[in-house]
């Protein structure tokens, strides 16, 4: 059932069950720490939900929720759509309570950021770049006065990439985030600002040109992605963005390892932490030292790549803080097992990265999809190469399964490696039947 804010949310209100609103609250508290998301959640907030007084939860309590209850939609909790709630105004008697670090998923309630960001949910990347370049009106023919608002909505085409990569993969989005990438630059080039708002424009620019390259990237364009990725780095250059330039030398050296440049993907992991050094982060450090790993691990230096193995660990153990970047909303223990499970591969070692991508694919939360099925893939590969074909075999068809709703080239070309290296095994039936299900799973 859909709620409104004089009817109230009886569906949410059966999910709580026996639990107290706020034992409820605390669950839902413990649930954002499970998937990295930090939510305010106390009593009185489950109150407006079970109310109707909150129709649709931003985009970080919509990722805790469906944690929590998988299998389960927006709709399926009494929620309205997130388009047709942003709509509306919002009443000033209806605003969320300020906390003292909010979401970087809260809704705005600025009349001109919702028609950016409507256009976004109801066309897609294309038309929130028509949107930015044109306003709301779209009635301008050049760009003029840029403000906080298409500051803002330049940061919500990040957040809403980031949010539909992680449930279907880069394969349907990387065409048109381009265009939202080309009118947010020209928003920099072509409009008028103040230096408050250059700055905020800069940094999602940065941002975005990051997260358009992780499309290319995941999408099998790896020269494409690399311009990407030095376009955000010579923006936060411009910028003097410390945050901003680790994290392009991050994304460098996950590009430049799957490229085959392991001495590049080794110098770009450093210099990301030489600029994130003074960050206060131990998390973002732990995932550079997990990509300094991997470019060790694919130039055989075993030694170095278990040293930065145990730094990895070190620096996660310390656990998530305030300075955590939002983008790093993606790692956790799953990533942190997938990635080393992706590190002992390149070193040969099939066994013990099967190990760590199992243990990633257990630990993966229900909605990150797209990173379950690259998990799976990575597992269905190591037990593939270690000779464990049953197991290899059913891991396999665990990932076609979850192909339905996942585009990314990535994955179906770990898949195919896996299917190659069981190509000897075809006449058992198992395998028989996974190689038929793979080579229909192939874009046409």
């Amino acid at each position: 059932m859909h709620s409104s804010p004089s009817t109230p949310n009886t569906a949410f209100r059966r999910l709580r069950g026996d639990r107290s609103p706020g034992e409820f609250a605390a669950a839902v508290r413990r649930a954002g720490r499970d998937i990295g998301e930090q939510v305010s959640c106390d009593a009185r907030y489950i109150g407006r939900v079970e109310s109707g007084e909150i129709r649709c939860p931003n985009y970080a309590y919509e990722r805790v929720f469906r944690h929590m209850f998988p299998g389960r939609d927006l709709a399926d909790m009494g929620f309205e759509p997130r388009e047709l709630v942003r709509g509306r105004r919002v009443p000033a008697t209806a605003a969320p309570r300020p906390v003292p670090r909010p979401s970087p998923y809260e809704t705005e309630t600025d009349e001109e950021s919702d028609v950016l960001r409507r256009a976004f949910m109801t066309g897609g990347p294309a038309a929130i770049a028509t949107t930015l370049m044109l306003g709301p009106a779209a009635a301008a023919e050049t760009v003029h006065k840029v403000g906080r608002p298409q500051a803002r909505a330049v940061r919500a085409a990040v957040r809403e990439i980031r949010l539909h990569d992680d449930r279907h993969g880069a394969g349907a989005l990387y065409r048109q985030a381009g265009h939202s990438l080309g009118a947010a630059y020209r928003l920099l080039d072509e409009g008028t600002y103040s230096q408050a708002v250059a700055e905020d424009l800069m940094g999602g620019a940065g941002e975005l040109a990051i997260s358009v390259g992780w499309l290319a990237h995941d999408s099998g364009r790896l020269a494409d992605a690399r311009s990407f990725y030095g376009e955000a780095l010579a923006t936060a250059r411009m910028a003097g963005d410390r945050a901003l330039e680790s994290h392009a030398f991050c994304n460098a050296s996950f590009l430049a390892r799957d490229a085959g440049r392991f001495r590049e993907a080794v110098r770009a992991a450093q210099a990301a932490q030489q600029a994130a050094r003074h960050l206060g982060s131990p998390r973002l450090l732990s995932l550079l030292a997990l990509r300094e790993a991997g470019g060790w691990a694919g130039l055989g230096d075993r030694p170095g790549c278990e040293r930065a193995l145990a730094r990895a660990h070190t620096l996660f153990g310390r656990g998530p803080c305030a300075a955590d970047p939002e983008w790093m909303t993606f790692y956790g223990e799953a990533e942190l097992s997938g990635l080393e499970a992706q590190s002992w591969s390149a070193l040969g070692d099939h066994h013990r990265a099967a190990e760590h991508a199992r243990r990633a694919v257990g630990l993966q939360a229900p909605h990150f999809t797209r990173n379950a099925a690259l998990y799976t893939a990575e597992l269905a590969n190591n037990l593939a190469s270690a000779r464990r074909v049953d197991e290899a075999t059913d891991a396999g068809i665990r990932v076609l399964d979850l192909l339905g709703g996942v585009q990314s080239p990535r994955v179906r070309g770990m898949l195919s490696s896996a299917a190659q290296t069981l190509q000897p095994y075809s006449r058992r039936p198992d395998v028989a039947e996974f190689l038929r299900g793979q080579a229909q799973s192939r874009p046409a």
